[in-house]
């Protein structure tokens, strides 16, 4: 494109020289005049004072350029070229019948060279826009295509990281990552990139321009590219440092915000406002100055290269009136040279903030390309066995675990150490320990959602880390501690891979006693907002038990699933589990002692080890047990419903 728009202006150069010489040529004294002469006699001026025709052919060029070799004076003569001058002809044509023959000689010369060049001219012209265009459209297309594939990737990474990134990460980060940076790909990193590369291109076409009309002006712009380098090298570095400094900045200000909002009732209610808007502003005033920084370096940049233009644009118009006194130089060609001259400063500036402004960009794509490749990972299966187990796996449910070891991280202490066990078919398994005892280690570790130091664990038989992920977390069933909806439909909660009719899903919600419910609120299709406000703690509760009864799976793991509902919830939960999954293995970590008395069997946990694994008739019994002892404790304890105070 760069290429096209130079050879237009140089065509152009070419024009005002070969059109004045032709002219000239063809032209008498009395008969055929300058342009410019034309132009006086069509609009009616006096030229008696400006004899024109007899300057010469340097004269008339450096007169008809104005001295600036501006634009606008070369285009008026072109126009009035190719057209004043056939207006005259033609009245010469009616007022000189003697010379008739010649002036239609005249005019038709003239004609085929307006045509001629015209034609060069406005295929060149058709050429810079064709390739505008073609530009536009790459880098519209290219910029949408490269952001949808790196937030892809990056939504399919962090929907794989561990869950130790997501204890380790602060919200703030998550959320600047996705916000931010994800905007700086999308938006401002093409149209800062095309810019760049339009700048670039026109450096390089204007070095090329000035060198063409003026060669010894490369010795200048060679020495000047010099000083050009060391300042733009010096500011480049500064300028990409402060963009990570605000990028960084910018994460502890999404992260009190983001807090804020959260807890906004119980700032309120302890009256700590003032403390969480002093922290507020003591992050943002960090931000901003980074960003403050940032933007008074880039007037120091700007001031210097104001000076290297002019050096440049004094050093070039030497040149010129030394080459012309000392050598012929095709004034056209000067004109062209010290235009593009003067448009030097300008795009020394703007290249170089372009090309930081890109590298400040790209820094984004860092960011994000950190979190595509270096985030911790869940660990897939090593082997797939999809096509060895049958469909309906596992039939009866057997968790076996053999010396498993977990730690969260390499320098902790293990949060279970050598747990070994095995279930029956169908048993319902009652969890019990401390709090930091390893009872949810031991779900999270079947789930596959820590790995494991040492160990196996397997069901019906089956090595679980030699399964595909997803469907192997997919024959398990969980409720958890606290209730979770998505936004979205009811349907879309319950059913998440849209794989049973309406009937099924209601039939659902009648056994949790939600039926009613959904129905006063519209049916299914009624929209749940963002972790179902819509909603009390005791009905999220039950509608993830409908989601639970739906997945129909032959394990069920139960996290303290009724320690934030009522008495009367809590017992509809646990009749609804009794019920509808009797023959299949539950495994519930017990937040009330009535939850976990008609157990098949009682697991205790304590310190990360096994320590009990037996029937609660049996342990009851024994009076040096773990579990005989917290019952004794909780027995004359005023905690409703024998609530295990210990834990």
């Amino acid at each position: 494109m760069q290429a096209s728009r130079n050879s237009c202006d140089w065509w152009l150069s070419y024009w005002v020289t070969h059109a004045v010489d032709q002219s000239n040529s063809t032209s008498n004294s009395t008969s055929d005049q300058s342009a410019f002469s034309i132009y006086l006699r069509l609009n009616k001026l006096p030229d008696a004072s400006l004899p024109l025709a007899d300057l010469n052919k340097s004269e008339r060029s450096d007169w008809l350029t104005g001295g600036a070799y501006t634009d606008e004076i070369i285009l008026m003569d072109f126009y009035y070229r190719s057209t004043a001058s056939v207006n005259v002809l033609m009245n010469d044509l009616n007022n000189d019948n003697n010379n008739n023959s010649n002036n239609n000689n005249n005019f038709d010369e003239n004609n085929n060279n307006i045509k001629f060049y015209m034609t060069v001219y406005a295929i060149l012209a058709a050429t810079s826009a064709i390739a505008t265009i073609f530009r536009a459209l790459l880098f519209a297309y290219g910029g949408i295509e490269a952001a949808r594939v790196m937030h892809n990737q990056l939504i399919d990474s962090v929907f794989k990281a561990s869950i130790m990134f997501f204890d380790t990460t602060p919200m703030g980060r998550l959320i600047n990552r996705f916000s931010s940076d994800v905007f700086s790909i999308d938006d401002s990193l093409p149209f800062i990139f095309n810019i760049f590369l339009a700048q670039l291109f026109g450096i390089f076409g204007s070095i090329a321009i000035c060198c063409y009309g003026l060669p010894f002006s490369a010795i200048l712009i060679l020495a000047l590219s010099v000083v050009y380098y060391f300042i733009q090298r010096y500011y480049r570095h500064t300028s990409r440092e402060l963009k990570r400094v605000t990028c960084v900045t910018q994460s502890p200000v999404y992260a009190r915000f983001s807090e804020t909002l959260i807890g906004l009732a119980v700032i309120r209610a302890h009256r700590q406002a003032k403390r969480f808007h002093l922290e507020f502003i003591r992050c943002l005033d960090l931000n901003q100055r980074a960003q403050f920084a940032s933007r008074t370096i880039a007037q120091w940049l700007n001031i210097r290269f104001q000076m290297i233009g002019v050096a440049l644009i004094a050093g070039v118009s030497i040149l010129a009136v030394l080459q012309n006194q000392f050598g012929s130089v095709d004034p056209a060609l000067v004109g062209l040279a010290i235009s593009y001259v003067l448009s030097i400063t300008n795009l020394l500036g703007g290249l170089i903030l372009s090309f930081t402004e890109t590298e400040k960009m790209m820094i984004s794509v860092e960011r994000l390309d950190e979190y595509i490749k270096d985030i911790p990972m869940e660990e897939e299966a090593g082997l797939n066995y999809a096509n060895e187990i049958p469909p309906d796996w596992p039939t009866v449910g057997v968790v076996k675990f053999t010396d498993v070891t977990v730690k969260y991280r390499p320098h902790l202490p293990p949060a279970i150490k050598n747990v070994s066990f095995e279930t029956r078919p169908g048993e319902r398994i009652g969890v019990i320990g401390r709090t930091g005892s390893g009872k949810s280690s031991l779900f999270l570790a079947l789930m596959r959602l820590v790995p494991l130091n040492s160990g196996a664990i397997f069901v019906d038989g089956v090595d679980c880390s030699a399964l595909d992920l997803r469907k192997f977390r997919s024959k398990i069933a969980v409720i958890p501690q606290e209730p979770f909806l998505f936004g979205g439909t009811i349907r879309e909660n319950l059913d998440l891979d849209s794989l049973q009719s309406d009937e099924t899903i209601e039939r659902s919600l009648a056994k949790c006693n939600m039926a009613d419910v959904v129905a006063r609120l519209g049916g299914l299709g009624f929209i749940v907002e963002e972790r179902g406000q819509q909603f009390s703690v005791g009905q999220r509760q039950l509608l993830c038990l409908a989601r639970t009864l739906l997945a129909d799976t032959q394990i069920l793991c139960i996290d303290e699933a009724t320690a934030n509902v009522d008495i009367a919830t809590d017992n509809l939960i646990q009749r609804t589990i009794k019920e509808q999954f009797h023959g299949k293995t539950v495994l519930t970590i017990a937040h009330r002692l009535s939850t976990i008395m008609d157990s098949d069997r009682i697991l205790v946990m304590c310190g990360g080890q096994l320590v009990e694994f037996d029937d609660p008739t049996y342990l009851l019994n024994d009076p040096n047990s773990m579990f005989s002892k917290l019952v004794k404790a909780n027995s004359g304890s005023s905690a409703p419903d024998n609530d295990i105070v210990q834990l």
